[in-house]
């Protein structure tokens, strides 16, 4: 537990996509946090923090700070996902807490081996699931909540691009070390979303393709979970979808909920926008809005327009500071992510073997 008062250092590690984009911002606007330092040795990376962040201070390497673990009072990993679990690993040795991004491993024993020198440690592991926070999943909860669509059968989840052409670097690359692929990648989101509102998975079936040609991993993959509860989850992670489908489809005994688009916040954070800049955050014009209904198609105006909950990327943070302070579990915990690691292991099997995947559900 850290005590009121000034704001709280972070260390953040990587300053690419992930730490730019996500992290930094959200960080630096998060009442009680104050980004310290960031470690990355890219001169370009240097001079985008700096102009942002005209007080950060720089390390080369990650072991800068353990050296100072005194200075800080949180590290957040958002380096390739190969470097998750040495540097969770590092920090917590060094009495740091840490949050990481997703995934949090590359599989669920070594997750769950985190949790557990973190819990050794009496020291925060938290995960960055920041879709738990999307303006459509706070929406659909909601609904799920009020009984509106009575009791939920099916939940379908898209998480869908059209990127026919390759980017390049290692979230394309084949190699098992790099942890890369689509199934770790957005299937990390979907998978998280479905066992929040559903409950564990006791059953995976899993269907894994590399569509473009020079692809290494995969781009195309379907996750079907049978959640302990009865609800079936399908989950679509892509990036060669020429036509985009409902990023979510819910159907229930009452009523279904059908929502097109993906949550702002993202797009608005690429392009600069900040939370706290003073237009609202998270908010989507009603023309964006899902419909709830039965008996017949969103598309031709079937079931009556629902208002989307404000997005909201900035809780995580805010629920990072609180347990810091608090001693309160944080937002997302390590035993979460290694459950949805357990589902993703279990998807990359089935994919493999033609198989459907039992799941025993961890006590």
């Amino acid at each position: 537990m850290t005590g009121t008062g000034t704001p709280l250092r972070v260390g953040l590690v990587g300053y690419g996509l992930a730490g730019s984009v996500f992290h930094a911002p959200l960080i630096a606007a998060t009442e009680g946090l104050a980004l310290d330092t960031v470690v990355t040795s890219n001169p370009e990376r240097r001079h985008q923090a700096r102009a942002e962040f005209p007080d950060v201070r720089f390390a080369d390497a990650p072991e800068e700070l353990w050296d100072r673990a005194g200075e800080l009072d949180l590290i957040v990993i958002a380096s390739p996902n190969k470097t998750h679990v040495p540097i969770a690993t590092a920090a917590l040795r060094a009495g740091l807490p840490v949050v990481v991004d997703k995934p949090l491993a590359g599989s669920a024993a070594e997750a769950r081996e985190l949790a557990a020198l973190a819990e050794e440690r009496g020291l925060l592991l938290s995960v960055f699931q920041n879709r738990r926070w999307d303006n459509d999943f706070l929406t659909l909860a909601r609904l799920i909540e009020a009984g509106e669509l009575g009791d939920v059968q099916r939940f379908e989840s898209r998480f869908e691009r059209w990127r026919p052409e390759l980017k390049g670097g290692w979230r394309e690359s084949g190699a098992a070390e790099e942890i890369g692929g689509l199934l770790y990648d957005l299937g990390s989101h979907v998978v998280d979303q479905a066992l929040v509102l559903f409950g564990p998975a006791v059953r995976v079936y899993a269907e894994s393709d590399v569509r473009r040609p020079g692809a290494a991993t995969d781009d195309d993959t379907f996750i079907a979970i049978t959640h302990a509860n009865g609800v079936r989850s399908h989950l679509y992670a892509s990036a060669t979808t020429a036509q985009l489908g409902p990023r979510f489809r819910v159907l229930g005994s009452a009523a279904g909920y059908v929502k097109y688009g993906l949550d702002p916040q993202e797009a608005d954070l690429r392009e600069g926008r900040r939370p706290g800049d003073g237009a609202p955050w998270g908010v989507e014009p009603e023309s964006q809005w899902g419909r709830v209904g039965a008996g017949e198609s969103a598309l031709t105006g079937g079931g009556s327009p629902v208002e989307t909950e404000p997005g909201d990327y900035p809780a995580y943070y805010a629920g990072i500071a609180t347990a810091l302070r608090e001693g309160t579990a944080p937002p997302v915990t390590a035993r979460e992510a290694a459950a949805a690691l357990d589902v993703l292991e279990a998807a990359r099997r089935s994919a493999r073997e033609g198989i459907a995947v039992t799941l025993e559900v961890q006590a």
